[in-house]
Formats: C-alpha cells, sequence, structure tokens
C-alpha cells in the first residue's frame, strides 16, 4: 500500500494480506494469541485505505471460530441516523 502525505509519496510501504473487493481488509496471522500490536496493524491499514471493515484471522487456534476477530473504522463510517417513522401504521 503506498502511503501519501501532502501530496508526497513516502518511502516507507505496507502490505497487506488481502483486500476483497476493495472494501473488506483481510489480515492473516498464526500466533499464539492477537495482540495490540496486531490489531493496531490492521486498523493502521483501515485508516490508510479509508474502510470501514477488516477481518484478522488467527490460524494457531484449535476452533477457527476463536481466531477470527472483526475490527471497525468508526472514522469511515456514516454517521448514524435514527430510523425514521413509517408513513402507514403497520397491522
Amino acid at each position: 500500500m503506498p502511503i501519501f502525505y501532502k501530496g508526497l509519496l513516502l518511502e516507507c510501504c505496507y502490505r497487506l494480506d488481502l483486500l476483497v473487493r476493495g472494501r473488506v481488509i483481510v489480515e492473516i496471522k498464526s500466533v499464539e494469541a492477537i495482540g495490540p500490536i496486531h490489531i493496531a496493524q490492521v486498523i493502521t491499514y483501515l485508516r490508510i485505505k479509508k474502510l470501514p471493515v477488516a477481518l484478522l484471522l488467527n490460524f494457531n487456534v484449535e476452533r477457527m471460530v476463536e481466531g477470527v476477530h472483526r475490527l471497525v473504522n468508526t472514522l469511515a463510517l456514516p454517521p448514524w441516523s435514527p430510523p425514521s417513522a413509517p408513513s402507514a401504521p403497520l397491522l
């Protein structure tokens, strides 16, 4: 992922594992436990790409359901608005 700051391309480089349909980042790990550094890495990717969600997958678990972590970039989400009231009563 190239990084631009004030129109200049920075020499550092980040490599995300998968980008699905340009919308969801999938970061793959095989570690004893997901730590704050892994979460910070994925949140950084989300902020750089301005995407709302990512999956952090750790394959070093007994059951895969234990290794799936969904991360959300709250800065990329549209503001929440309450649902409008229905125009006709529901029967």
